[in-house]
């Protein structure tokens, strides 16, 4: 194309008709910004055909891969000639990505950008050490004696985010739901609901821990330890965002300390151990290995710490 021309981009994605979509593809187009399950759908109509791409890029590949959609992006590529340039972006090289890397890519050259060892300054982050029988009495506890504006919950799986959800509901929590099982209306109307204040808490899988512009969330809660470093960080930096302040919780049974003890290597930095005051605690190993820190309470026990006190900002 001519540097003269006027470069043609279209964007093509779910939740919307077809109608509009089809007409542009029609009148052609040089740049194409699309979702995969919209851009298969389109492909099996033959509304589009990607014969000509001389140019794939693969952006935000970790994401993909949490909502599921990495089977999509296979069938997509298999539509491209190989005469082509790929560039696959991802913040983090689990092993399903590097393995999608081998089969896509051809003689590539990595690129790496320094990783976010530390989260940021304008967030107070700490752990809370409980009996994983008792994760959600503790959970509930807090949300009931901490001053939140929103709180986004972070859970390891689909099924424990629907379960916390449910259990929260039941509390008389104004809750929504995100993961890559929900529809993209369903995903919508959470992410807008959640922003506008009709859901006080929001509980998500790490399809929520980076990607999407979600502004003051005060707390973050992480139900689940992560089990790779680096999402912790992407996590908690949900909340402390455009030089606000923020709080970050993170709930942590025995068997998870491992898991604990890589993020805390990672970041090169313990995270302070936190006890609620009150709360009619059953034994955890986890205390006796804390026992220097234990004495430390959220609430009454003389620490300042953001965003604490009875009762609940409405």
């Amino acid at each position: 194309m001519a540097a003269s021309q006027i470069c043609e981009s279209r964007l093509v994605h779910g939740g919307v008709g077809y109608g509009k979509q089809r007409e542009e593809l029609k009148r052609g187009v040089d740049i194409l910004v699309a979702t995969p399950g919209r851009l298969l759908d389109l492909l099996e109509q033959r509304a589009m055909s990607l014969k000509e791409i001389k140019i794939l890029v693969l952006d935000e590949v970790d994401r993909m891969l949490d909502m599921g959609f990495l089977p999509d992006v296979r069938r997509i590529v298999e539509k491209i000639s190989t005469k082509r340039q790929t560039l696959l972006f991802s913040a983090t090289l689990p092993p399903e990505i590097e393995r999608l890397a081998a089969w896509v890519l051809r003689d590539p050259e990595l690129v790496e950008i320094g990783v976010r060892r530390s989260p940021a300054e304008t967030v107070t982050h700490a752990v809370y050490p409980v009996a994983a029988e008792q994760k959600f009495d503790l959970l509930m506890a807090l949300l009931e004696r901490t001053n939140f504006d929103s709180a986004l919950i972070f859970c390891r799986t689909k099924y424990g985010a629907d379960r916390i959800a449910h259990q929260l509901k039941q509390g008389k929590h104004a809750v929504a739901v995100l993961h890559s099982n929900r529809t993209q209306r369903e995903r919508i109307e959470a992410l807008e609901g959640f922003k506008s204040g009709k859901y006080e808490v929001m509980v998500a899988t790490d399809i929520a821990s980076r990607g999407l512009d979600i502004a003051g969330v005060s707390h973050v809660i992480n139900y689940d330890v992560p089990e790779h470093p680096e999402d912790y960080v992407h996590r908690i930096g949900r909340t402390g965002r455009a030089q606000n302040v923020g709080d970050a919780f993170t709930l942590t049974s025995g068997q998870e300390l491992p898991a604990l003890q890589a993020i805390e290597r990672f970041i090169g930095q313990k995270i302070p151990r936190l006890k609620l005051e009150n709360f009619p605690y059953l034994y955890t190993a986890l205390f006796e290995s804390e026992s220097a820190t234990s004495s430390r309470r959220a609430i009454g026990g003389g620490r300042t710490h953001r965003g604490y006190s009875f009762g609940r900002r409405r």
